[in-house]
């Protein structure tokens, strides 16, 4: 397919330009203002802007194992509604991609499946339990990572061993950084007074942000690369910014909950269970602030589908995530950028070209010669989220019912439209 996109403004280099992309073959062939139409089928993009596709290095498509929760097929489809044109997909699966043979079953359904480009991670472990280490070697060619998301690696010595291993395959560790000796202690969700008059068991802050500390450590120890998935404290924050002022290979993300909540909007819902759950506007005001000094590299999503019978049991009951996808834009940008909180090109960078310079992802750039992968978006277009339509098999977003002013217009990847919901017209030449 042949495409000229015509009319947008185009984000390049930091900034934003008005000019034409042309696609074809898969690849961004010219990019320049007024180009020649003939031979291209023309889409008129006046009053959109024009950026990389996102990427979310943090999404659970729960195939093979859990299909009832989401699919490949459906999680993917999602995230192209949402502007992603690549994620990075969890290991807490069944089989858990631990060796090479649990990999394969699952890169074959992504071959099979998927609308976007998908990189699984490897499980750090043997079946996440924490107890030998998967093999790593073998899944290192083909995975961006490793990881046991869903569960801290709670021995010291088995995370060195880890990090050692990963460090000679240059691959980085992906960590759930959660001590779970510290999950016992009665601490409330939150020191807000939703928690408070309720009294709602939760996880005590320390329990993420002192194995942050420990890992740390284990960086200066091993020089490998280490990457903190969903921080949510200010003082993972702290621990991160001063490890990368000391020159260590540290990375970490948040998510969009976690930079617009506080714990004072939870509502006793299963919508609002997630782990790490949200905190105090201490945490997300240092969050915010990471993101705009550059310590919080990416904006991810930690796309989680339950079923609704999962996620119908409140705060207590309920299990663990909330989807995100199709919401995570939208959400940014009235939330922090009309608000003038955020500049939109920083989210853009969280979200379009940190990822793919941590992680070693192709794209990120509409310049000559790139692959077709972008995002076209529009920043007036008021709307209410509706999780009924949602692509995902998921309906468990804290958003529902929020009135949003900017949606994803559409989503090419690989030179290919994957989610089109333009409002212009289009013409065939």
């Amino acid at each position: 397919m042949s495409l000229l996109l015509t009319g947008g403004a185009v984000f390049l280099n930091g900034a934003f330009q008005n000019m034409d992309i042309a696609i074809s073959e898969g690849r961004i062939v010219d990019n320049s203002p007024s180009l020649l139409a003939e031979g291209f089928s023309v889409i008129e993009l006046h009053n959109h802007l024009i950026v990389p596709g996102f990427v979310d290095v943090h999404v659970h498509l729960r195939q093979p194992g859990f299909s009832y929760k989401e699919t490949v097929f459906s999680g993917t489809a999602a995230a192209a509604a949402g502007g992603y044109t690549a994620v990075c997909a969890m290991p807490n699966l069944k089989p858990v991609p631990d060796c090479a043979e649990h990999l394969q079953e699952e890169l074959d359904i992504i071959r099979r499946d998927a609308h976007i480009h998908v990189y699984p991670y490897g499980a750090i472990t043997r079946g996440e339990k924490g107890e030998a280490l998967a093999d790593l070697a073998a899944m290192a060619p083909h995975v961006p990572g490793f990881s046991d998301d869903g569960r801290g690696v709670q021995s010291r010595e088995m995370m060195r061993s880890a990090m050692l291993l990963a460090k000679t395959l240059d691959k980085p560790i992906v960590a759930h950084s959660e001590d779970e000796s510290l999950l016992t202690k009665g601490w409330t969700i939150h020191d807000g007074e939703f928690a408070r008059r309720n009294g709602f068991p939760g996880n005590d802050p320390a329990s993420e942000w002192k194995q942050v500390a420990r890992d740390i450590q284990l960086v200066r120890e091993t020089g490998c690369r280490y990457h903190v998935c969903h921080i949510s404290t200010k003082e993972s924050v702290a621990l991160i910014r001063a490890a990368k002022a000391e020159g260590l290979p540290v990375t970490c993300e948040t998510g969009p909950h976690y930079l617009v909540l506080t714990d004072e909007d939870l509502l006793d819902e299963g919508r609002f269970k997630m782990n790490p759950p949200i905190r105090s506007a201490a945490d997300r005001d240092a969050l915010v602030a990471g993101l705009l000094d550059g310590t919080v590299d990416c904006i991810a999503t930690d796309h989680a589908p339950h079923s609704a019978e999962e996620k119908a049991k409140g705060l207590r009951g309920s299990l663990n995530g909330i989807v995100g996808l199709e919401t995570a834009f939208p959400i940014l940008y009235t939330n922090l950028v009309e608000t003038g909180i955020v500049p939109l090109e920083t989210i853009l960078n969280a979200l379009c070209v940190n990822p793919r310079k941590i992680f070693g992802l192709p794209g990120g750039s509409l310049e000559e010669g790139q692959i077709a992968d972008l995002t076209v978006l529009d920043l007036n277009r008021p709307h209410v989220i509706d999780s009924s339509t949602f692509h995902s098999l998921g309906r468990a977003t804290p958003f529902d019912g929020w009135g949003v002013s900017a949606a994803v217009a559409m989503t090419i990847c690989g030179g290919e439209i994957v989610y089109h919901d333009l409002h212009t017209q289009e013409d065939t030449l």
